[in-house]
């Protein structure tokens, strides 16, 4: 077998069997392959594309370049959700505790930020004290006794995924669905979880800008966790606007706590209870609507609260932190961003928030450089909101005057107020289901 045909074969549209793509994986992981040929395949897959049973097989052979987690010792059906990225997507916060206090099993590996969008382990370790790093037998003792737990991506998990999503990095491949869904698929069944809930943003603050793109992917990914075995599930939402009202690690988690609290109610925490309450449908624990109603109860009665308080507390954070807030990071400057006209919030460019909250400190432009949990910007209204010149429409955190102030410019451009009233829009697109 000769990596030169194998290039070919896809150049010309040709399937590749299994074998042949668990040698192009096996081969380029272990070294064997240079980076150029690969370079050379992954650029004939972006123009050719690749058939779905070479999608599962090239998913498959990357899920098997490393460790598969077995969480059977959990003794119950186990249910993971993904999210493609966004700017305050904060979901996965809530998500959790909701679950495990439905009665569900959550066993959730997150990753750090990438770009201009936020990471779920770098909110979590704005939490005094909170421990991303687990070893995996306390991992799955945790999600049976607590019902979840969130950890970041550890030990020998897809080694492959990560040695050509650098290659594909350098080579402009990142933008293709069948290498894109190998990626985000290949990490989700190493895992090992029963049933897959998969959140793909859609708009300008997410990789997929356009529904058609988003939708593609959804259906990519459905079916190579069908093939694979598993119950998987889409859904397609909006991210043209940033997720809530907080952009920024400690600024989510205080969010995430309000809203557990029950202290507000919006189209972040309505979405939160779908994604709930579609876990809940696929890991058995009743229809939709009935899914629906436990959701919305378990915040209602605090027991939501409770879980996200046992989970902090069990991966060593300070859990009175879901009593009192201020225990979490608080930026050294606060600068108020008003408006400088009259009339409706239409639009909060989410990519432009984000690239502002990474000015700020919030994320990194560096491998080597700290993350300020402080820093983030939390927005006063909603889109749709009626404003009056020089209102306040959103706080800037940030750790000095200079920083807030070219977050403040950056944000200038990502503001849109017009004299008409927008239309109100749903935050989900549509659902992608699969083959129970």
């Amino acid at each position: 077998m000769q990596i030169y045909d194998l290039i070919q074969k896809t150049r010309r549209k040709e399937s590749l069997s299994p074998e042949e793509i668990k040698f192009l994986v096996n081969g380029f992981t272990e070294n064997q392959i240079p980076d150029y040929m690969m370079s050379a395949w992954l650029m004939a897959v972006c123009c050719q594309g690749l058939t779905d049973q070479e999608t599962v097989s090239l998913t498959l052979a990357m899920r098997d370049s490393g460790e598969c987690l077995d969480l059977s010792g959990i003794g119950e059906i186990t249910v993971d959700k993904h999210s493609t990225g966004g700017i305050g997507d904060k979901t996965t916060l809530l998500i959790a505790p909701i679950v495990a206090a439905c009665g569900g099993f959550v066993p959730k590996m997150s990753g750090r930020g990438l770009g201009f969008t936020g990471g779920t382990i770098d909110k979590l370790e704005s939490i005094p004290g909170f421990s991303v790093e687990m070893p995996v037998p306390d991992f799955i003792r945790q999600v049976r006794k607590i019902g979840c737990a969130v950890i970041s991506q550890s030990g020998n998990l897809t080694p492959a995924d990560k040695k050509i999503y650098a290659l594909r990095n350098l080579t402009a491949t990142v933008d293709s669905i069948p290498l894109i869904c190998s990626s985000i698929m290949s990490k989700k069944l190493a895992l090992g979880a029963d049933c897959i809930l998969l959140d793909v943003k859609c708009g300008n603050g997410a990789f997929m800008k356009t529904p058609e793109e988003a939708v593609s992917l959804a259906e990519a990914m459905v079916r190579a966790g069908n093939l694979a075995g598993k119950k998987c599930r889409a859904m397609i939402t909006d991210m043209n606007a940033p997720l809530g009202h907080a952009v920024g690690n400690a600024l989510e988690v205080e969010e995430v706590i309000y809203i557990l609290q029950g202290h507000e109610e919006n189209a972040l925490s309505d979405l939160a209870l779908e994604l709930s309450a579609h876990m809940l449908e696929l890991s058995g624990k009743g229809d939709l609507q009935t899914c629906r109603r436990m959701a919305s109860e378990a915040v209602a009665s605090g027991k939501a609260l409770e879980k996200l308080g046992a989970m902090i507390e069990a991966q060593g954070g300070d859990a009175s932190v879901t009593e009192d807030t201020n225990k979490l990071p608080e930026a050294k400057c606060k600068k108020f961003f008003q408006a400088e006209t009259s009339g409706y919030l239409s639009g909060i460019h989410s990519e432009k928030v984000g690239l502002a909250c990474l000015e700020l400190g919030a994320g990194k432009t560096a491998s080597r450089q700290e993350i300020d949990h402080s820093a983030g910007i939390v927005f006063l209204h909603d889109i749709g909101d009626q404003i009056k010149q020089g209102e306040i429409l959103a706080v800037i955190h940030g750790s000095s005057d200079s920083l807030c102030e070219q977050a403040e410019s950056r944000l200038r451009e990502a503001v849109r107020i017009t004299e008409q009233k927008p239309e109100k829009t749903s935050l989900i697109y549509q659902t992608v289901s699969g083959i129970s």
